[in-house]
This record gives structure tokens, sequence and C-alpha cells, in this order.
């Protein structure tokens, strides 16, 4: 009898087993918008959606789409795992974009405007509006527009003005000559940032509850009066979009906030790489503007409507209609801390774990406000990546360095975006006598950590707070996240030798509990893996289940392909850029994808190894990126207690995998189909952990 030949293993770097960041990102956006399509979605929220899909856009063009231009400019020959060239990517990108952007501006003006109108809230549009409401906006207008407006006609005295990244401008054409007898032809008005950009009208004005005017609207009706004896051709509002990532030479610089605070101005004039115009604008105006920021027609957006919808978002906090909102709750508190007024001594019997926003986030602030009120805490140590311009935390640090403790606070000078926030409360901190640093050159701070060290009876005794959110009130409301208190002696001697490596200077020695980037996490998630491989291999039943934002890394995703060869059963919650392909025969047969989409961003990183029945879980704040597993610092951080383990399987994992309304399946060539309710029963996994861990707010609340 012949022997039987081994079957021939695919080639597990072949571009076609990976997909392209870029286009997994939009694919991702894709799904956002489709939670502004759905008709279930109350219609305020159905305008959220639709303006988080804009804002995405926006930092997506500013950061991904600019690296994409970079690199075709300088003719980078690099590709990705998924064997795109940087001008493929753009090309597909830009293809994709300009149909997502064409479908967003038919859901407003098609659904999302009329609804509201049949509302009672009503866009009113300048060529509708009654002879009162001309009069209130002609008022509005020279109140308080024209002070603050300061229009360039464009002559070799004034040659076409800079304009700032995201702002509103308008291209004004024009005829005749003025008092000097200067006929340019064109004329830039900018629109300053201090001005609305939607404005309401008085009830008995608008003539319904609700009733608002553009600033685009009001400055097209009156724009004439800022070119007195001039003739308007036309007027055409328009938006640049420019290169936001910022670049600091971290080892050149003496003083790493100075250099970034003399950085933060240059980014509102990096290159442009989108132009968006109205459909209104005249062709040669769109080659005018294009020719100006050095931009091709690949890249000019024109659209329907306003060219920042963004804007609409400070619309529903005005609009008192909660029958068009999603349900008012109240996020529920842990019952040893519901019941007492000493965290300590809650925290020195049991850990505890905290669920976001199903959970309230005021335990974690009430915590370090006890800290600093505590005569017993001689020192706090915190990371800080995204905490908010108004922060109770940060509040509570600086009152606890008044009151002389010894406060140590890693403040992430680099988060993008909010770098500004961020400088201004190291400021702060200092001027309180806080020690402030900002982490290590070249590698972002992105661990969520805090460590209280309190004397007490038995000595000095460590307490944690580990979380996978950032220390921000306001996002602990819309993101999903786990927080974990501990006195775990191995725990917080894991966290204070983090704390040392990020103040100080000295080798990285072998963490105990914590997996850490750059050092270790990527290592011991492969070893994981293996493990699950090797369980497979010996017959054992072997399952991997974890979620996260994003999963690009490609020695990860080998492993998980050979993990799936080997027969372990992994489903993985990747909410937005996935770059694995699953359901592939002879190499991710046992691999599912899903991403879920709903009222709360989904933020959780979550990553449970069957290990033999050993149930492993880990938290973290890293996703399983290159950015993360290698130029980070980041912490993965076991549960321990066996009781809030099954906690984080029962309310972070199983009810995910149950969703059948907000989950989208991804198939083996990439495409997402969105899993539909057929015989089963609807099941969406947060507002079962809604009704669970929280309750709807009555009037009285």
């Amino acid at each position: 009898m012949p022997l039987r030949k081994p079957p021939i293993m695919p080639n597990l770097d072949a571009p076609e087993f990976y997909l392209n960041r870029e286009l997994a990102q939009l694919a991702f956006n894709a799904r956002v918008l489709a939670q502004a399509e759905d008709t279930r979605v109350p219609v305020l929220e159905r305008l959220k959606f639709l303006c988080i899909v804009s804002s995405n856009l926006d930092e997506f063009f500013e950061i991904r789409v600019a690296g994409l231009k970079e690199q075709i400019k300088y003719g980078s020959s690099v590709t990705g795992p998924d064997g795109l060239s940087a001008r493929q990517a753009f090309r597909a990108v830009a293809l994709q974009s300009h149909a997502m952007v064409e479908r967003q501006y038919r859901l407003l003006n098609e659904e999302i405007l009329p609804e509201l109108a049949r509302q009672d809230i009503r866009f009113l549009r300048r060529t509708h509006w009654s002879a009162a409401q001309s009069e209130w906006v002609k008022d509005y207008f020279f109140r308080e527009l024209m002070p603050v407006l300061t229009p360039i006609g464009l002559d070799p005295a004034h040659p076409f003005p800079r304009v700032l990244n995201k702002s509103l401008n308008f291209a004004v054409e024009l005829e005749g000559k003025d008092a000097f007898g200067r006929n340019s032809g064109t004329a830039i008005v900018q629109a300053p940032r201090v001005l609305p950009r939607v404005i309401r009208l008085p009830t008995e004005v608008a003539g319904c509850e609700y009733g608002f005017v553009f600033l685009s609207s009001v400055l097209h009706a009156h724009v004439g009066e800022l070119f007195s004896g001039m003739h308007i051709k036309g007027c055409y509002q328009f938006r640049v979009t420019r290169n936001s990532d910022l670049f600091v030479d971290e080892e050149e610089v003496t003083n790493l906030r100075e250099a970034l605070q003399g950085e933060l101005s240059h980014r509102h004039y990096g290159n442009a790489v989108r132009l968006e115009v109205a459909d209104n604008c005249s062709p040669e105006m769109a080659a005018f503007l294009l020719s100006q920021f050095d931009l091709e027609p690949a890249d000019l957006y024109q659209v329907q409507g306003l060219v920042n919808l963004v804007r609409l978002m400070q619309v529903p906090p005005w609009v008192d209609r909660p029958d068009l909102k999603f349900v008012n709750f109240i996020p529920g508190v842990p019952a040893p801390l519901a019941e007492t007024e000493d965290y300590f001594a809650v925290i020195r019997t049991q850990d505890i774990l905290l669920h976001h926003p199903f959970q309230s986030f005021q335990p974690v602030i009430e915590f370090i406000q006890q800290a600093a009120r505590d005569p017993q805490v001689l020192s706090i140590k915190q990371t800080v990546y995204r905490t908010g311009a108004d922060s109770e935390l940060m509040a509570a640090l600086i009152n606890a360095a008044q009151r002389g403790k010894e406060v140590t606070v890693v403040v992430e000078l680099l988060a993008r975006f909010d770098e500004e926030a961020n400088i201004n409360w190291a400021e702060r901190l200092e001027q309180a006598g806080a020690h402030v640093v900002y982490g290590v050159v070249g590698y972002k701070t992105h661990a969520k950590m805090m460590l209280v060290v309190r004397r007490e009876e038995s000595g000095l005794r460590r307490y944690v707070h580990l979380g996978t959110g950032n220390y921000h009130s306001r996002t602990t409301k819309l993101y999903t996240d786990f927080g974990l208190f501990t006195c775990h002696e191995g725990i917080g001697a894991d966290v204070n030798d983090v704390f040392l490596q990020l103040t100080g200077l000295g080798k990285a020695g072998d963490l105990s509990y914590l997996w850490q980037a750059p050092f270790s996490l990527h290592a011991q998630l492969l070893a994981a893996i293996r493990r699950e491989t090797a369980h497979a291999q010996q017959g054992r039943a072997a399952r991997i289940v974890a979620k996260m934002n994003a999963l690009v890394e490609p020695q990860v995703i080998q492993a998980l392909y050979e993990a799936s060869q080997a027969g372990v059963k992994i489903d993985l919650i990747v909410r937005g850029v996935c770059a694995l392909k699953p359901g592939i025969a002879g190499v991710s047969d046992n691999i599912r994808v899903r991403s879920i989409i709903g009222r709360f961003l989904e933020h959780t990183r979550i990553f449970w190894f069957r290990n033999d029945g050993a149930d492993d879980v880990y938290l973290s704040s890293a996703d399983w990126m290159n950015r993360n597993l290698f130029r980070r610092i980041e912490a993965a951080f076991p549960v321990l207690d066996r009781k809030l383990k099954r906690r984080v399987i029962k309310e972070g994992l199983e009810p995910y995998l149950k969703d059948n309304t907000q989950t989208w399946e991804m198939s083996e060539s990439g495409a997402y189909q969105r899993r539909l309710p057929r015989r089963a029963k609807p099941y969406t996994a947060q507002l079962a952990l809604l009704a669970e861990l929280g309750r709807i707010a009555s009037d009285s609340d």
C-alpha cells in the first residue's frame, strides 16, 4: 500500500490571506454608517452616527490617507502583508471613500432631514425662508458675523490665504471693480472658528419647536455686504483636510513638551490631502482650489450640503426629545462599593471588577479622591493617555500633591488630538508639586495604571487600578471597558516595576503577572496561541476567544492560522480593522470574525485561552497591532479571582457571541454581512448588559 503524502501546507505569508488596513478601516466606517441607515435606531441617534462617520473619515484622511500620500510622494516601494503598494491602496481608498461620502449625503438629505422635519425639527434652507426669518437672519448677520469676517480679495498684494485644517471657508466669484480699480474676480472669506456652524432660531420666528439655519446659509445670503458695489457671481463653501500626524524628533529635542507645543500649531497647516466643496461649486472654481492646495481630481469631494457634517453633532443635545434618542440609564455600582465609604477596606478583602459604561466610572474617581484625603496614603502614581479638559480625576491628583503626597503622573504628550489638553494638565500638575514625566522616548505610554501606596498596621500596601480604557469620565459613558481594583501583592509589584521603568532608568526585569509591551506581550501572546495549538494536536479541547479594536500584526495572524489548522476553535470579536481572513479552507476553517457596532463603542480588550481547563483570562490596553506590541508601553493583566474571571467571560465575551442584532460577520473574502434574528429571538448584547448591570432612568432620577 503506497504511503500517503502529507498535505501541502499553504504559504501563510501569501498576500491573499491578508486584508489591507486602510480598506478594512473604511469597511468599519461602512458598518457605522449602517447604524445611521437603520430605521430602528432613534432618528437623533441616526444623526449622531452620521456625524461619527464624518469624524472618523476626517481622522482617516488626516493620518492614514496622508501616510499613503507621503509614501507615494517619496516613491516608496514597500507593501504591506496584503501586497498592495501605496499607490494601489490609495486608488482603492479614493474609490470607496467617494462612494461612502455620496451614501452619507443621500441618507442625510433623503431620510434623516425629512424625518426630523416630521418631528418638528427643521433645518431651514435660505430659498424657503419667510420674511420674518429673512429679517432675523439679516439682523444676526450684521450683529454677530459682519464684525468678525475678513474678506480677502486675491491679487498680487493679497495672495491665497493660509487655510486652517478642516476650517469652513468660502470662495467668492466677483464681477466689477472695487474702490481702487481692482478686478481680481475672486475672493476668499474664512469663517472664524468662534462662530457657531449651526444657529437656532427663536421658536416664534422658526415656526416650529426646533428650527435651525446653517452659518453657511447666513453668509451665502449676505456675502454681498462684504463686497460693496460688486456683483456676486457665485459663493462656494469649501474645506481642506491636512496631514495632521505630528513630527517631533524625540531623540534630538531636550524638552519634549516645549517641542510639541511648537509643533502643534503646524498641524493646522500640514500638506493638504482632501478638498471638500459644495455641489454648487463651478468646475472652474473647483479646479482653481485644487491647484492652490496641490491636489488632484481624485482628492475632490463635491457634496450636497454642509461640507462638515461633524458640526451637526451639536444638534441632538439642544433638542429635548427623549423619544428620539436612546433611553437614559443609570449605571450600576458593585454592591461592596455601594455599601461603604472606605474603598481601601473593601479592596483589601476582594478584587473589584467594573464594567463600563454599564457600571459607573465614579468609583474610580472616588477611589483617587479618597486616596488624596487619606493621611495614610503616601504616594500615588498614574498614567494619563486621554483624560479630557475638565477632569475630576486630575483635580484629585492635584489636590493630593497640594496635600503633600508623593504624586507621580506619566503624561503621554503624543496622545493624538489630545496633546494640548495633556500639556495643560502637565503644567497644572507641576505647579501643584507633582512629578510629571513623559514616558520613554520613542514609545507611547498607553497602559492604564494607577498605583496607591498606603501605610497600614501590617506595613506598606499597594492598591492598584488597571483598565482597558482611558481615565476619561466622558468616554467611560460611551465606551465599553473593564477596570480592576486589586491589592494582589504580585500584581502590585509588577505595576510598581513598570512605573520604575517609566520614570527612571534600568533594564526591564521579568514580570510575574503582567504581559508588558514592548518586552513580553507579543511573545506571551504567541506562546498562549501556540499552547492552544499544542493542546489541539494532542487531542485536547482547545479554544481562544479574543475581543479587541484591531488585529493586523502578521505574526499573531499566522499563529492564529496555524492554531486553526490544528483544530483550535477561535472566535475573534474585532470592532474595527481586522487583516485576518476567516473560513479559508485549510487555513482558517476554525476561525470566526465578528464586529459589534451599537450604541456604545466597543473598546474592551479581552483574551481568553482555554489552556486545558485553566481558563486564562487577560484584560489589556493593547490591540493586536504592530504599534501596540512593539512601539507602545502596554499592559495585559490577568483576572485571577475565579468569580471575576467567570464574570469577564459571561459579560465581556458570551453576550457578543450570542448577539444577533448588532453583529457583523466576516466572510472568507473579507466582506461583512449583518447577522439578523430570522428564527431566533432577537438578542442585543449591549441592551442585555444594561438590563443586568444598570437600570433605565425614570423621570424622578
